[in-house]
């Protein structure tokens, strides 16, 4: 599938749903323009969070009417003493006090996630101003990670011409462990499903294919095999699989015969952060593939993480991607 006609898929989708996407980064041309484009091309509706005036003094200067895009000014906002009381009650095993709570529901990646938990918006999309660290913690404070996932992760749409894979975790954790390997395998698949309309088969990669080696490493990625198979006994998977064996037939029938994915794996489950992001970089740079992500996942609900040299479309894709989340 051309990436192009990959884009134009999830943006039908995500219109097919209407739902309603946060920019906590809202000062931010960038932030108005894809909150803009959302709107026109009736792809979702979108919150701008952030200062009132400064939004409005930056699409003017800009020429970008946003008649219609709600603001939200955590600054006047009558929901602060609501949120801060929800913050303190999820934060307040960890030391938070009220005032503290009060304090960060100020801050519009707090306040974006809070108007997530409660249902005031169905999406979150933030990063293109603020670091990876701080969206992330402030997404685990207020939405929380899903029930029964041990981490969040992320994941890459890796597209090619002739085929489409999930690739995680290429962005968030160094060296999980058996159990975080287990449940990132487990959030890819779902989102995956969610995002493509595809059956996820996931192969757990490592450099041993069905013992032909033997290290430490290796036991990992059998461990967490198991694991998923026992937390999601209706999924695809198998493990450990080189990359060959996963992706190549006649490979996959050599290595593993009888193997539910082997030589048809879609969701590419990489044994460490080392590994993924070299991954997910040599395919993009020798294979030209497109690499839409990374997109953040194992959240209570969907709030992602942008790069910071996002451009205004890649801020619509992720938002699109984030509804078929949600």
């Amino acid at each position: 599938m051309a990436a192009n006609l990959f884009i134009e898929t999830i943006r039908a989708k995500a219109s097919n749903k209407q739902l309603t996407v946060g920019f906590p980064d809202a000062e931010d041309i960038r932030s108005i323009e894809a909150a803009v484009i959302l709107q026109k091309e009736n792809i979702a509706r979108a919150v701008l969070i952030g200062n009132k005036i400064k939004i409005h003094n930056l699409s003017s200067d800009n020429g970008l009417n946003i008649d219609g895009i709600m603001i939200y000014d955590p600054s006047v906002s009558e929901h602060i003493q609501e949120f801060a009381h929800i913050l303190f009650e999820k934060r307040k095993s960890k030391g938070m006090t009220l005032i503290e709570a009060s304090i960060k529901v100020a801050d519009p990646l707090y306040y974006g996630g809070l108007l997530l938990e409660t249902g005031r918006i169905d999406a979150c999309v933030g990063g293109n101003i603020s670091s990876t660290g701080n969206v992330l913690r402030a997404a685990i404070h207020t939405v929380g990670v899903a029930e029964g996932i041990s981490v969040v992760s992320s994941y890459f749409i890796m597209i090619l011409p002739d085929k489409m894979f999930c690739f995680a975790d290429c962005a968030v954790n160094p060296d999980p462990n058996p159990e975080q390997l287990a449940d990132i395998a487990i959030s890819s698949a779902a989102n995956y499903q969610a995002v493509t309309g595809e059956q996820p088969k996931i192969a757990m990669l490592s450099f041993s294919t069905k013992g032909s080696a033997d290290h430490p490493h290796v036991d990992k990625v059998v461990s967490a095999t198991n694991i998923i198979k026992e937390k999601s006994p209706g999924l695809a998977v198998d493990g450990e699989l080189q990359l060959d064996a996963a992706i190549i037939k006649s490979i996959g029938e050599k290595k593993s015969p009888g193997s539910p994915v082997a030589g048809s794996a879609n969701v590419l489950i990489f044994p460490d952060l080392d590994a993924g992001n070299i991954g997910y970089k040599l395919t993009q740079r020798l294979a030209g593939a497109e690499a839409i992500g990374p997109i953040v996942q194992g959240l209570n609900k969907p709030y992602c993480d942008l790069s910071r040299g996002c451009s205004s479309a890649d801020m619509v894709n992720v938002a699109a991607i984030c509804t078929l989340m949600a």
